[in-house]
């Protein structure tokens, strides 16, 4: 319970003084409540003692009608909160967990699946943040008004409020295995769901791969393993919750019998009143309502506290240290001195003991077989991790002395695989330099030979591409990619062979765009086509996370190694046919 307090506590952030003055109200209101319900004692054995006390009857009424105002007012103020306070509290922690997203390592970003970040970005701040103010009171009032009743009961009969505290003790046992019960089961829901969101837009995006290999509808079996499984724990926690919460009211039920039996058994007795037996039942059946919730209510306090795990979790991620004091960068050559690393999850190293040094305003060519390490240096460069061992320096700084922020002003990126956001060409060009004017978008444009089929569409920049860019060509995106890269203006480019996959006549187009964007920068592409890399100042060849050899095209060629190797493969293979 403390644990998931202070959580409210970190999630109201700014507004936690609000939150605390929401539950403090809630308290008081909730007191004041019991001493209302508690009223019903004096009240009634005023009106059927004989004769009847007029000026008492009105002194509590008025009492009563004057706490009610009271706890109406305190209701209203405290709802201040759930009803207004608590958006603003939902749309600061979606602020906060976007800067967060910003911060943290790339590395560790990637391991993480979509459809759990999706979770937490928009279902826990929305269902959970969203009611923190509302659940929280009302737990409050759960818990409070019949403790308040007992202890009014108390000063009446003490017999009777000691048969009414009788019910805490039964329902503490069920309680508790609700809770233990539920929240694993809750976790369990949580990450079931998650697992679902990702699997989704998994299918939603892999749909022209998935009907090509007719793996759709229920023939999609990671989608449809990921709903059974999402079906099977919600019908599983359907069955748990729903056992305690019978036990949790029937345990009620029995208590508030027993207390009003023993009342009239007092009253057969003559020990109790008739007018004290009707107020404790009154009393009773308000107070048998919030203990028979209580349950329900633990089982959403659950899913909230896991909410509210899963968002602490998110937040406590660690940026990239930097070093102090944070170093800018002047010049942009580019040194690896003795660099080792390996992924988080991997045991392996994926580089070990790369050193070279890329001069500034040259360009550098990455070549390689799958997974020797060339997309891991040009990562590394950007600072996607941390190396374990060895320094990356870039104008003499080692990369860990500079704001990841800062460092990205002055990389820019294009890749095979070009990502484009659902909206305008115009907005997803200047993503680069926000402040650009119309006027330097179309300089950029122009320079990576879009301009002309941009001016082609219907709304020309203000067309919108679509989710990733789905309405244009593969040519046609990667235009548009280095028409942001042109206007990012960054001293270094790093590219992976964005011509790959292209046509010939998409190629062409491609080739000149870059052809303007690498002029005067220090550049390192990754080459798969080494026909595009012939004119390279340099050419690194990695083989199982070292470099091998080294130096420009024509010295490669005739050291008659790895190089030469690749370089006569890709030759023979331009002459492969398609036999009739």
């Amino acid at each position: 319970m403390l644990n998931t307090y202070r959580r409210m506590m970190d999630v109201a952030g700014s507004y936690k003084s609000q939150l605390q003055s929401a539950l403090l109200l809630s308290v008081i209101a909730s007191i004041i409540q019991g001493v209302i319900f508690a009223l019903f004692f004096p009240l009634l054995s005023a009106l059927m003692n004989q004769p009847i006390d007029i000026q008492r009857v009105w002194t509590l009424l008025a009492l009563f009608g004057f706490l009610v105002i009271v706890e109406g007012l305190l209701r209203w103020r405290e709802l201040d909160f759930a009803w207004i306070t608590s958006t603003d509290v939902a749309h600061e922690t979606r602020l906060r967990l976007a800067e967060q997203l910003r911060r943290i390592p790339l590395e560790e970003l990637n391991q993480r699946q979509s459809g759990d970040l999706n979770v937490v970005l928009s279902g826990n701040v929305s269902e959970i943040v969203l009611w923190i103010g509302s659940l929280a009171t009302l737990i409050i009032q759960t818990l409070v008004v019949p403790f308040v009743v007992v202890i009014v009961t108390l000063f009446v009969d003490w017999r009777l409020a000691l048969a009414l505290l009788v019910t805490f003790p039964l329902a503490v046992p069920i309680y508790r295995q609700m809770r233990s019960l539920v929240k694993n089961l809750l976790r369990e829901i949580t990450d079931a769901d998650a697992n679902t969101a990702s699997r989704v837009v998994e299918y939603t995006q892999g749909l022209p791969v998935l009907r090509a290999t007719k793996q759709v509808g229920e023939r999609s079996q990671r989608l449809q393993a990921a709903l059974v499984r999402q079906r099977d724990v919600q019908s599983r926690g359907q069955r748990l919750v729903n056992l305690p919460l019978i036990a949790m009211a029937t345990v009620v039920e029995v208590g508030i019998f027993t207390v009003i039996s023993l009342g009239t058994l007092f009253v057969l007795q003559g020990s109790l009143s008739i007018p004290v037996l009707f107020a404790l039942v009154a009393i009773a059946m308000r107070f048998s309502e919030p203990l028979a919730q209580l349950t329900g209510l633990a089982s959403v306090f659950d899913l909230m506290e896991i909410g509210l795990e899963k968002i602490e979790a998110l937040m406590s991620i660690p940026p990239l240290p930097v070093q102090t004091p944070p170093a800018q960068l002047t010049s942009f050559d580019i040194t690896f001195e003795q660099v080792s690393f390996r992924y988080a999850d991997q045991s392996e190293w994926t580089l070990q003991d790369v050193s070279f040094h890329l001069p500034e305003r040259t360009l550098t060519a990455l070549v390689g077989s799958s997974g020797s390490g060339k997309t891991t240096i040009t990562r590394l460069i950007s600072r996607f991790a941390d190396v374990q061992k060895g320094s990356i320096r870039i104008g003499g700084v080692d990369v860990r002395q500079v704001e990841p922020s800062q460092l990205m002003r002055y990389i820019s990126a294009v890749f095979q695989d070009v990502y484009l956001f659902d909206d305008t060409i115009r907005n997803n060009i200047r993503m680069a330099k926000p402040d650009a004017t119309d006027v330097e978008v179309e300089i950029a444009a122009r320079a990576a030979n879009c301009h002309e089929f941009i001016s082609r569409l219907p709304k020309g920049y203000d067309t919108s591409v679509g989710e990733i860019g789905g309405t244009l060509s593969g040519g046609e995106r990667q235009r548009i990619s280095i028409a942001r890269a042109i206007l990012k203006d960054a001293p270094i480019v790093l590219l992976d062979e964005p011509t790959s996959a292209l046509d010939t006549e998409s190629e062409v187009a491609v080739q000149r765009a870059i052809d303007q964007l690498v002029a005067d920068k220090t550049v390192i592409v990754i080459a798969h086509r080494l026909s595009t890399v012939v004119s390279a100042d340099s050419i690194l060849v990695l083989e199982d996370g070292h470099i091998v050899e080294r130096g420009p095209h024509p010295e490669l060629l005739s050291q008659q190694g790895r190089y030469a190797a690749l370089w006569n493969a890709q030759q023979y293979a331009q002459g492969w046919r398609i036999a009739a």
